[in-house]
């Protein structure tokens, strides 16, 4: 499931722009179909905009038919019927989307702890001060067993003691769900912190549910900003011209 909203309130239409000759919603649709991972694939919007996007362009698209807070209740109100397990969620600004990362985070649903998990999702190392100080990138901070503990727009943790290395994690917004998880998900109210912080994921854990992280190398580009396109457009560039 590739939840999609043509609203973003740091770069609106984001969805809609021009990636080097297809938009960026369609680069996403495409990249994720192209693993071969999955049984089906849709995208799930709340724009007619996007939706007649991805149809014309011989996609699997669901409307929403109510008003979401986040891409997790629409994926949720698009499920709850479906005869289903294991549902993921690619972001629709995640045009890099790669089978590689998606192969990891749905191997943990096979591993020794798979009954301890209610949801799986991504993580990947930040080396930059400007990329762990930007509030765009949302870090991620774990226990032993790699399970989330926090994750915040803020640098965690807070390197007071520099002799101690700190390695900084970004959260990468692709999630594999139980479909339980994400319907009890869609019942709950938010949270101060979720409220306070714009990540959904939090909620997840304000209720007690267990996220297990995998770290991946493979480092896509998000479209956050228009400089985020801008950046994306330059690595489309440079792998057709290899």
């Amino acid at each position: 499931m590739i939840p999609a909203r043509y609203a973003a309130t740091r770069f609106p239409g984001k969805l809609m722009q021009d990636l080097n000759g297809k938009t960026v919603i369609r680069r996403t649709y495409e990249s994720t179909v192209k693993t071969e991972l999955f049984d089906d694939v849709f995208v799930v919007t709340d724009s007619q905009i996007i939706y007649d996007e991805i149809k014309t362009h011989g996609g699997k698209v669901i409307l929403s038919k109510t008003n979401h807070e986040c891409g997790s209740d629409r994926i949720a109100e698009a499920v709850k019927d479906m005869d289903i397990d294991i549902v993921v969620n690619v972001q629709g600004d995640e045009p890099f989307t790669s089978r590689t990362s998606l192969e990891k985070v749905l191997k943990v649903f096979y591993g020794s702890d798979a009954h301890q998990i209610d949801l799986a999702s991504l993580m990947t190392p930040l080396y930059g001060q400007e990329d762990i100080e930007n509030p765009n990138h949302v870090k991620v901070i774990v226990n032993q067993n790699n399970f989330a503990l926090y994750f915040s727009r803020s640098p965690i943790p807070y390197h007071r003691d520099k002799d101690v290395d700190v390695t900084y994690y970004k959260h990468i917004g692709i999630y594999a769900f139980r479909k339980q998880a994400i319907l009890d998900f869609h019942q709950l109210p938010m949270l101060t912190l979720e409220a306070s912080e714009k990540i959904e994921c939090i909620r997840y854990l304000e209720y007690g549910k267990n996220i297990k992280m995998v770290e991946s190398e493979a480092m896509g580009v998000g479209i956050d900003t228009p400089e985020d396109l801008e950046k994306a457009k330059r690595i489309l560039d440079e792998e057709e011209n290899k």
